[in-house]
């Protein structure tokens, strides 16, 4: 297994009385241009027919802070509760496709199905994604990039979710650094001071 892994509340449903939510962990992006994203399904999992038959979903970031209604709406089906109720989530309409998006979540991705790739124990739905709905708040005012230490998500590993956060460099770091760190990477001993 490759982990850690991101622990999203995928949305779906195109009315309010088939709204669903459920627990996903295969998710990842798969192009930049065009954007595309996808997302790994059991076909015996209650969202399952609805985003095949719909051809939209929503994934949605989890945070620290959604960690129980996470773990739970992917323990229950939708066949057997209202997951949005449940969990005290709300429905949010999303931009551009009919499937709602989780107020709560900081991040929801709005995606049309592209392909649907039966894979064995999942199928795969690879989408376009159509619209980005971001938490404002949690944007760095300099950057405009999501300031991860406040957004406080939550990852999945071996059957545990875990916070993430802690900035470790930017992409580049390790070739941009100190005179130190070029000469202990060409295997030489770095020189006293």
């Amino acid at each position: 297994m490759v982990y850690p892994l991101p622990a999203v509340m995928v949305s779906c449903g195109a009315s309010p009385e088939e709204y669903n939510i459920m627990t996903a962990a295969w998710v990842g992006t798969i192009c930049s241009e065009p954007p595309m994203c996808y997302v790994s399904i059991r076909p015996e999992r209650h969202s399952y027919e609805i985003i095949k038959r719909t051809g939209e979903f929503v994934i949605n970031l989890t945070t620290e802070a959604l960690a129980e209604a996470t773990d739970w709406c992917g323990v229950r089906s939708g066949r057997d509760f209202d997951k949005f109720s449940a969990c005290s989530l709300t429905p949010e309409p999303s931009a551009v496709v009919k499937a709602p998006a989780i107020l709560e979540s900081p991040i929801s991705v709005e995606c049309r199905v592209k392909k649907i790739v039966p894979l064995g124990s999942h199928d795969m739905f690879i989408a376009d994604v159509v619209n980005v709905l971001v938490d404002e708040s949690l944007l760095d005012a300099d950057t405009g990039k999501l300031d991860m230490r406040r957004a406080g998500l939550l990852c999945y590993s071996h059957g545990e979710y875990f916070g993430i956060g802690r900035y470790i460099g930017n992409f580049g770091w390790s070739v941009k650094g100190s005179t130190r760190r070029r000469e202990m990477r060409q295997g030489r001993k770095p020189a006293e001071k």
